[in-house]
């Protein structure tokens, strides 16, 4: 293993983990725990071992009614950390004691971010992602995901 993967390997390795094809279930909620938004989201990460981006996130969202949306957005390793900037999006992930953490902060929604925690099953099959959204710095909004790995 050489360039970005031994690098992820070496400083990432849960995040590295991940690598696969996951499929999932995303539910937002007010704070209330009222749902506002739910939809399937199929998604794929990969790790290239060169070229611009250690990670590599493709998304597709697909809703009951029919509605489809494709996302794909690459991340640059350094300093221990994987580092976005997109058009909807710019942030950061680490990884702590085995869980995934992000930062992220809206480009399309100024003044809003997000935090997400994704842990991995102890047998890698599944995944819970947990988004906890804020607007000009108070709670808002939250995501739950339940994923189960595809391939």
């Amino acid at each position: 293993m050489t360039g970005w993967r031994a690098l992820m390997a070496e400083h990432m390795p849960n995040m590295l983990a991940h690598e696969g094809h996951w499929d999932g279930n995303y539910r937002h909620q007010d704070e209330a725990g009222n749902i506002l938004d739910e939809h399937r989201t199929l998604t794929h990460c990969e790790f290239p071992d060169g070229g611009d981006f250690a990670y590599i996130q493709h998304n597709d969202l697909i809703w009951a009614d029919g509605r489809k949306q494709h996302f794909e957005f690459g991340g640059v390793y350094r300093d221990g950390k994987l580092y976005w900037e997109t058009e909807r999006f710019v942030g950061y992930g680490w990884e702590s004691d085995g869980l995934i953490l992000l930062r992220l902060d809206r480009r399309d929604a100024p003044g809003e971010r997000y935090t997400e925690m994704i842990e991995l099953a102890e047998d890698g099959r599944a995944r819970a992602r947990t988004w906890q959204w804020f607007r000009d710095g108070i709670p808002y909004r939250r995501t739950l995901c339940d994923e189960k790995r595809a391939t």
